[in-house]
């Protein structure tokens, strides 16, 4: 079969972002330079349409909002398949999360619990006694700083939060970059588990809750200083997110007896990610202007 002409475009024209874009997502092209223009070929009349449609939607190469569009499954067995191949950190990260949730058994097995939580404890009869951070890290068990992220109480607990992750990572990871995405949800879970911690001291707290506001802040301030499809988020999202944060500092959900709700943790994500979000953006700008 011959190979078609996508699409044509002056030389000047810097089509390095969508180039990427198209490797990421696997798409089979090849471009040639050809009187005074770039030509990017591709396989197939199909195919070229589709790249045309999204050369339209996505010239710089921000695939967050791509990766779901439909042209985009064409060339591969499985969309999901595929969106895991241009998410591997998101993915990576998601994928400790549930081994965490089994082999804590959701938060039902404090034995295991105690691996991963922000300072370690033991329980005797009906109480559990708490060490402190200053024990953490006279013993060098850094980690406890960090794996909170990875405990869930229960399986709506889980499943609200790597639902999250999953459509607020990709976003990141795409625009970014999988490095900068761990980067950032390190940074978060290190700054809610430290707020929480100073908030209401020793205690069993833990869930991607936090990181999630870290990464909901980064992508809302980037979003305002740089425009770019990838942070831009569904319409009423924001103020959903922020709305659920105000009703919960409320301490309606303790007074019901639902369970007590870590929300200097999310506070504290959020101020990290609007801190993140002010420097990337600022950067962004700055790199364009």
């Amino acid at each position: 079969m011959n190979a078609v002409a996508a699409i044509r475009l002056p030389e000047n024209i810097n089509l390095s972002g969508f180039i990427a874009l198209l490797k990421r997502l696997q798409v089979p092209h090849r471009v040639a330079e050809e009187a005074g223009e770039q030509v990017l070929w591709v396989p197939e009349e199909q195919l070229a349409e589709q790249v045309r449609e999204l050369y339209a939607r996505y010239p710089q190469g921000d695939v967050a909002d791509a990766l779901e569009s439909p042209q985009l499954v064409a060339n591969t067995s499985s969309g999901f398949i595929q969106q895991l191949q241009a998410s591997r950190m998101t993915a990576i990260v998601l994928l400790l999360t549930f081994i965490a949730a089994a082999i804590t058994q959701l938060g039902d097995n404090l034995a295991t619990v105690s691996w991963l939580s922000f300072v370690d404890f033991r329980v005797q009869g009906d109480y559990i006694y708490f060490s402190y951070l200053n024990d953490t890290a006279a013993s060098g068990q850094w980690w406890r700083l960090l794996t909170p992220m990875l405990i869930h109480f229960g399986i709506l607990h889980l499943a609200m939060n790597t639902l999250w992750f999953w459509e607020l990572g990709r976003r990141i990871e795409a625009r970014q970059g999988p490095w900068m995405l761990l980067g950032l949800t390190l940074l978060f879970s290190l700054a809610a588990n430290v707020a929480q911690y100073l908030h209401a001291g020793p205690s069993l707290f833990g869930g991607l809750s936090g990181v999630l506001y870290g990464l909901l802040g980064h992508c809302w301030i980037f979003q305002r200083l740089a425009p770019t499809p990838a942070y831009r988020l569904p319409p009423g999202v924001l103020v959903m997110m922020l709305a659920w944060l105000l009703i919960c500092m409320t301490g309606i959900f303790e007074l019901l007896q639902f369970g007590a709700i870590a929300n200097a943790a999310h506070v504290g994500g959020l101020l990290a990610g609007c801190l993140t979000g002010l420097l990337g953006g600022a950067l962004a700008r700055r790199q364009r202007s």
